[in-house]
């Protein structure tokens, strides 16, 4: 009797063990195949599927109804869910739209000097993505170009002109300068210039909550050590002053920089209306930086039309 109830233990502890084991291996196996498409699943390729489903041009649709772009505007968070599903889905037919760039007449240029700052991974796929500063460049491209201003990108490497010359990191502005220089030579039509970058402060503060949306804080530099800093300034305080009143708390101002240990210039000398943004920092998500970077564009947008308006009367 004693025997059996022993055997009936041992069999019902074999079966716990068994059950335990095919779970571990059930779990490894899923994470195996979870982590291998993942990895494969570039930060590039992300940036490319986000263009490709939110870009539309001469408001002919191209991937999405204009009623579908209206949601994804009221909450771009359904567009990371669907965008990170279907590149896990489908990550063989992902087609990069990121290439030689058609342009004809630009107005304004999007770049990057630091094009390696990465956001905080919300979940496992972001995690392998590490989305980086890079992402905002399209959806302010998106908004900007929906509303009739065509939009260059700058999507060549900066670390590769750096190792190219053998610079440090602390050379990244004269290596973007080298791009704008560039751009500028093919696109004479040129005159807006943005430098999207991410603060390295702790997300308490980096975040706001406005209409019970999460926003990653937008902050400015203006470089004093450009004898026509004004102008740049002038140009700034006015897209600071639409965020102050549509979007209260989301900027942290303007933060005037000069002296030793900082660069003091950011380029800016090369036009009176080139702007170095800091959109949201290091623990901020997608949804947060992509719901400012549509407030940014918003106010832009607001600010060059009125400017425009002027040059062309």
């Amino acid at each position: 009797m004693k025997r059996k109830i022993n055997l009936k233990q041992k069999i019902k502890r074999n079966k716990k063990f068994i059950s335990l084991f095919v779970f571990i291996i059930t779990f490894y196996i899923v994470f195996q195949t979870l982590n291998s498409s993942s990895l494969k699943i570039t930060n590039k390729k992300l940036i490319n599927y986000i263009l490709k489903e939110i870009t539309y041009k001469n408001k002919n649709i191209s991937t999405i109804t204009k009623e579908k772009l209206k949601t994804i505007y009221k909450d771009p968070t359904k567009l990371l869910l669907t965008t990170k599903s279907n590149l896990i889905k489908k990550e063989k037919k992902v087609i990069p739209v990121i290439k030689e760039q058609t342009k004809k007449d630009p107005l304004i240029y999007i770049y990057n000097t630091h094009q390696q700052e990465e956001y905080a991974p919300s979940n496992f796929i972001e995690s392998t993505l590490s989305p980086t500063v890079m992402i905002s460049n399209y959806i302010v491209e998106n908004n900007l170009e929906n509303n009739n201003y065509e939009t260059y990108i700058e999507t060549d490497s900066i670390k590769e002109i750096l190792n190219k010359n053998n610079w440090k990191y602390s050379y990244s502005y004269k290596a973007s300068r080298i791009l704008l220089e560039k751009r500028k030579k093919e696109y004479p039509t040129l005159k807006y210039f943005i430098d999207l970058h991410r603060d390295s402060l702790v997300k308490e503060r980096t975040t706001t909550t406005i209409s019970n949306k999460k926003y990653a804080k937008i902050l400015f530099i203006v470089g004093l050590e450009n004898k026509n800093y004004q102008k740049n300034l002038t140009f700034t305080e006015n897209i600071n002053k639409c965020l102050n009143e549509k979007y209260p708390t989301l900027s942290k101002g303007i933060y005037k920089k000069q002296g030793p240990g900082v660069d003091g210039v950011y380029n800016q000398d090369f036009s009176p209306y080139t702007i170095l943004v800091e959109m949201g920092g290091y623990e901020n998500t997608t949804s947060e930086v992509m719901n400012s970077s549509i407030a940014f564009s918003n106010c832009f947008l607001e600010v060059i039309n009125k400017n425009e308006s002027k040059t062309n009367n």
